[in-house]
């Protein structure tokens, strides 16, 4: 892979469940995760027509009137539906932001069979009355599992990390499965109204599959922004400020926006892998002298979402 500046790089991943990773792996990761932040993943194995079942999926859950959506609202676990005007992204360090995101979506987490009150976020998911709904969102998240576990052993090995382990304190993982909604922002719109505002991902992976209306951005270390339109066949993969510390700051957190004002509708579906809540997330062995503290991921992720959301502030 031959990294060019402002662009997105592209990187073949077809031998990522070898035993020993090919070192040419292993050194385009680094360079376009020490640089950028962010790729575009092809020859990832995931099934093309599954990809396309679950962007139906989502389209079906959408369209449903609200009345039948919001018996799904967000709840104190974080599954279920996130109405349009229901979040901002008040953390956000990259712009004044004070208006609510202009998206909505379906949010799948982990299933567990019942709520811990030992484990932040566990228990069961919310299902729509919609057939077929819950074993496509289920089959499309075991994939995207298996394979973030082998770009999480990637992204560590090209950070130069010296033990892996770590790995297996991950499960059982914290996986997000939101299906995103974003209508088009009028023309006219204000520069302080997004359909994503300005942000870092929070945990470690984040893997993308869009559709071809446009609207996600990237911001290069220069600070331009750069359009990441859709790749056929690949997934837009990008590191969140867990993975951020854990490689104490190699692998860089990059800055993603989504203004779509192209006139239609926008459907994209991201899919993060994320550490298990009880994990004490601190710089690796191998990646140099601590920069960061040691935190709990679980700790940072009540204060994380008890910001942006109201249902998480009180609890």
């Amino acid at each position: 892979m031959t990294f060019e500046l402002n662009t997105i790089p592209i990187i073949d991943v077809a031998s990522i469940n070898q035993e020993i990773l090919p070192s040419g792996l292993v050194g385009a990761f680094s360079q376009a995760y020490n640089n950028l932040g962010f790729s575009y993943i092809v020859n990832h194995g995931i099934d093309p027509i599954l990809i396309e079942s679950i962007f139906k999926a989502s389209h079906r859950f959408h369209a449903l009137p609200l009345k039948e959506k919001i018996k799904l609202n967000l709840d104190h676990k974080h599954r279920g539906y996130i109405a349009i005007n229901t979040s901002t992204d008040v953390n956000s360090k990259l712009a004044e932001v004070n208006k609510p995101n202009q998206s909505a979506s379906f949010m799948m987490m982990r299933e567990d069979k019942v709520e811990s009150d030992d484990v932040y976020l566990s228990g069961p998911n919310q299902w729509p009355e919609l057939d077929g709904f819950r074993t496509t969102l289920e089959k499309y998240n075991s994939k995207l599992e298996l394979l973030a576990y082998q770009l999480l052993r990637l992204a560590l090995l090209s950070a130069g990390a010296q033990d892996l382990s770590v790995m297996e304190r991950f499960a059982p993982a914290t996986t997000w499965l939101r299906l995103l909604h974003y209508p088009s922002l009028a023309k006219s719109s204000s520069q302080d109204l997004y359909s994503s505002a300005p942000h870092t991902d929070f945990g470690c992976l984040t893997i993308l599959a869009q559709d071809d209306v446009g609207g996600l951005q990237v911001q290069s270390p220069e600070g331009l922004w750069l359009d990441v339109p859709k790749l056929e066949n690949s997934f837009v993969v990008n590191v969140g400020d867990m993975l951020h510390r854990m490689t104490n700051g190699r692998l860089r957190s990059t800055p993603h926006r989504v203004i779509n004002k192209s006139g239609q509708e926008r459907y994209s579906c991201p899919f993060f892998y994320d550490p298990n809540v009880s994990l004490n997330v601190r710089p690796l062995r191998g990646t140099g002298e601590p920069i960061f503290k040691t935190i709990n991921f679980g700790e940072f992720l009540k204060k994380e979402l008890g910001a942006s959301y109201e249902k998480h502030k009180n609890n």
